[in-house]
């Protein structure tokens, strides 16, 4: 059964981890700890939204993990497919379909949005049960499975 959600806006969450360690931001607005991300500003690729809120959001530069097909047609332009989607609400009548994506770091320095967040912060699995406010139990498996994704490519790409 099809369900309406009402204003829906596309937006990307990217879990930067190290394979021990994920990063989160205590977000201000929503008093909650999240992945860095944000909307897909018009125009702009849902790759590209994964990148520019990350280097804005934590100073770093990324690598996103995921596939890529072939470039096979001169009309088309492959990019990286996202580890996940959801849809989520943000308010009454307002919903977020995201492209979760995984990615590691590859340069910069950790600084922060001191107007969006109260904190930046790497984490070790074991710590997010610790965090308060408490992190929402599906922001938690993505934070499993971005560590799990991010071994594996270390792994097999940078032995």
């Amino acid at each position: 059964m099809l369900r309406s959600y009402g204003h829906t806006e596309f937006a990307v969450a990217v879990f930067v981890s190290t394979g021990d360690q994920v990063l989160l931001v205590h977000h201000k607005k929503l008093n909650q700890w999240l992945p860095v991300g944000g909307h897909i500003e018009p125009g702009e690729t849902p790759e590209h939204a994964a990148i520019r809120e990350t280097k804005e959001e934590s100073g770093l530069t990324i690598k996103l993990l995921g596939r890529r097909p072939p470039a096979l047609s001169p009309n088309s332009h492959p990019l990286i497919a996202p580890s996940f989607m959801d849809i989520h609400r943000i308010s009454d009548d307002h919903y977020h379909i995201c492209l979760v994506y995984f990615a590691v770091p590859v340069s910069g320095m950790l600084t922060g949005a001191p107007a969006e967040h109260y904190s930046i912060r790497w984490h070790s699995l074991a710590d997010l049960d610790l965090l308060t406010p408490p992190i929402d139990p599906m922001v938690k498996w993505y934070c499993y499975q971005a560590a799990q994704e991010t071994r594996m490519y270390i792994n097999t790409y940078q032995q």
